[in-house]
This record gives structure tokens, sequence and C-alpha cells, in this order.
């Protein structure tokens, strides 16, 4: 949280909002030269994972100098304390098949763009830690079916320039993962892919919209604040004019609040990611330069004596803790092992470390894949009310790819208050939705 002081008011963490009155309307002052002073303005994000910190920063970055602007972001568990804090942090842009997800090319490149941005926070942030942002050792997926091969080869032949793709033999893949199992002697690797530690990255880019917020009310004459409050809300409109816009970004925990419930063509899955590490006897380790691995398991290296193997499918679960009984993680292994075994047989030797678990909300199928809900969703809360409420929503498995791009796009529409701005794939749940509500 910011130590400057900030004209904005301040929400307590162990009250309920406290009523600084309704939102104003704008007000204009005429002085001898006719400039006129702008209003401040206050967005709450709901929600510290992908989706919410990428909003708050697009909001403190596409403001305009001479305007103030207060971001509140407010997250009952703290930053990185749902899903997208315990992802796999595999980073590309290819469906299964190795084709090119919607608007891959665009979302790759802010992505990049909002990874660079955070790596230049992380020395400050990690002092005295080994802790790292982006692992860029590429990403390794061996054929493992002869099913969709041809398929697969045909998209590799057309992959980003920006992230490409190589076909490769068993005696290549070896090379780069010794042991490693390429049972149809064809794998495609993606040098320019990214390992990310998911927790280490939203913390830096916490970071990273402070230092913006404070370098902005540095050079112009409107004041950036960003602030964060560990709080849950219970209903939306317990907002209701306290800010000019609310933007829910709770990716499954969206579901729970009342003004949404069955509302939302979401369904929710509990994930569960194991950590394995290799006991102090073991000499062999993998690595430095090898890469991460994807199969019907994904193996997440994290350095060469530690890895993350994922992810579990519970569907409809509502357990959106992080925390894995003992009896959920024994099943977990039960079921990651033997698939994780089947391209990378060593895994055997390394030892259980812990596990954890995120409640990931996954969207509709549509003709362009499975694409997050964005949108204002006012219509949905069903009243007449001063602040405007938007949605960012269901980032399902592709949170890392997708929340650079759809966080800038959201920020836009709500700085603009134009829905327009946000591609109509990504808006056209919503006339279905309100019609059933």
């Amino acid at each position: 949280m910011l130590t400057w002081q900030s004209n904005f008011p301040v929400i307590s963490q162990t009250s309920r909002i406290i009523r600084f009155g309704k939102t104003a309307t704008p007000v204009v002052a005429f002085s001898s030269s006719s400039h006129i002073h702008q209003r401040s303005l206050r967005y709450a994000v709901l929600g510290a994972g992908f989706a919410g910190l990428s909003v708050a920063w697009h909001l403190l970055e596409r403001s305009a100098t001479d305007l103030s602007v207060c971001v509140d972001v407010l997250d009952e568990v703290g930053i990185g304390g749902g899903a997208s804090g315990v992802a796999g942090g595999l980073l590309h842009p290819y469906s299964p098949k190795v084709k090119p997800l919607w608007m891959a090319a665009k979302c790759w490149e802010e992505t990049l763009r909002l990874l660079s941005i955070a790596e230049t926070h992380n020395g400050a942030l990690n002092q005295n830690s080994n802790v790292f942002i982006a692992r860029r050792k590429g990403i390794l997926r061996p054929v493992v079916s002869l099913k969709n091969m041809s398929v697969m080869n045909d998209n590799a032949q057309n992959s980003l320039a920006s992230c490409r793709i190589r076909s490769i033999n068993e005696d290549a893949a070896q090379s780069l993962v010794p042991n490693i199992s390429v049972p149809l002697d064809l794998a495609f690797y993606m040098p320019d892919a990214v390992n990310i530690h998911p927790q280490g990255y939203l913390e830096a880019l916490y970071l990273a919209c402070e230092t913006l917020a404070k370098e902005m009310s540095s050079v112009g004459p409107g004041e950036k604040a960003i602030n964060f409050h560990k709080r849950s809300i219970g209903h939306l409109l317990e907002l209701e004019g306290e800010y000019d816009a609310v933007i829910v970004c709770l990716g499954a925990r969206s579901t729970f609040l009342p003004e949404l419930s069955g509302k939302l063509p979401l369904r929710t899955c509990r994930g569960i990611i194991a950590h394995l590490h290799l006991p102090d006897n073991t000499s062999e380790e993998f690595l430095e330069h090898s890469p991460s691995i994807l199969s019907d398991a994904w193996i997440a290296i994290q350095n060469p004596r530690h890895l993350y193997a994922g992810s579990t499918w519970e569907w409809k679960s509502r357990n959106y803790s992080q925390n894995v009984s003992t009896e959920e993680a024994s099943k977990a292994l039960e079921e990651l092992i033997p698939k994780a075994s089947a391209v990378y047989p060593n895994i055997s030797k390394w030892a259980f470390n812990g596990a954890r678990a995120g409640l990931r909300a996954m969207p509709p199928l549509t003709s362009n894949g499975s694409l997050p809900l964005l949108g204002q969703i006012d219509d949905l809360i069903g009243q007449t009310h001063k602040s405007k409420f938007w949605l960012f929503s269901g980032l399902g498995s592709r949170g890392l790819l997708y929340h650079a791009w759809l966080g800038k796009l959201t920020a836009q529409a709500v700085i603009s208050c134009d829905e327009d701005v946000i591609p109509f794939e990504l808006t056209s749940w919503r006339p279905k939705l309100i019609k059933k509500s």
C-alpha cells in the first residue's frame, strides 16, 4: 500500500465501506484563463489476480495526466490469493493442437510487455530471495497419440513469428530433457515460451502499479493513487455511489455474488497442483537449460531440484481455498504421477513437497474457443445506480495469455464509458444473459 499521503478517502479495513456521499456531478470552475477543473475519479477493482491487477495497471497508465484517479483493489484473501496465485505459469499462445488461440499475437505481445514491467520491480521485491518471475527456457510438448497428429503438424508450420514452434524428433528432445519419452518420435518445441512464477509476478505487478502512481503524480497536475484492501464484498451494491466504476475481476468468486449468482455462463473447476522436489540424497537434477513439459499432465520447472505438476479437474466445486488436505493431495498424486511419468519417467525419483489448489472460472466454448467474459453488467444487477459496474471474468486455463490485453481493453472501456471498445466476441454472452435474467 502507498505510504505517501493522498487527497482520496481511504476505506477502513475493519469496518464496512465508509459513506462519503453519492458520486457528485462534475464540478466545473472558470478562471480568467477559462481553465476547467475536473473532479477526481475513483475505481474499485474487485480481485487481486491476473485480471484485477492488469485492470488496475491499465486504469492508471491510461488515465489523463491532469485527472486525479484513485484505484482501490479489494480482495478478501490477498494479492494472488485465488486461482491466479497457484497457476502452473506455462505461458504460450497455442491450443492443445498447437494452433494459435484467438487473437494470439496481440495477447502474447501485451502479456510480454506487462511481464517485462513486473520484472523491473522484482529486484526491489525480492532483494534477499531467489524467487524468479520468468524462466525463459521454452516448453516441450511430446506427441503421445496418433489422434490429431497430422493436424498438429500442419498447425506447427503456421506458428507465430514471436513464439516459434519447432518439430523435433526423440533425439533432439532428449538433448533438451534427458530421458524424456517421445513415443511417436515427434515433439513440438516452443523455445520462446515462458514459465512464470505467478505469485512473484503478481506481487511485482502490484509494486509496479504503486511506482506508476507515484511517477504520474510527480509529473502531472492530477494525483494518482492505488491502495490494496484485504476485505470481502458480500454484495456489489455495498459499493454503490462510492465509486465511479466497479470492475468485478473475482474469477470463480464472481459467481458467488448475490447480484450475479446464476446469471453468468461460467462453470467452476478446482485444480490441484503438486509441488515436487529431489531428495537430498539424489544427485541427478533437471538441467538448467531444459524446458518445461506439456502433456496430459504438465511439468513446470522451478529450478533444477523443484518442479510443479498439474493439474486435476474437479468440476462444480465451490471450494476456492488454496489449501489442500492430505486426502486431496494423495488422490491428486495418484492421478498426476502416472500421466507425468508417460513423458518423464524420472519423475518417480521426485518426492512430494506439498500441494496448492485454485478454483478456476471456465467460460463457455464458442467458435473462437473458450473466451473470457467482459462487459458492463448494470442490467444484470437490475437496479438504477450511480456507479457503473463492469465484469472481467472467466479466464479459465488461459489467464496468463489473456489477462494483459483484456485488462487493457476493460480499462479503456471503463475510462471511456464505452463498451464498444471491447471486441464483440468477448461481450456476446451478455444479451442472452440479460434476457434470461
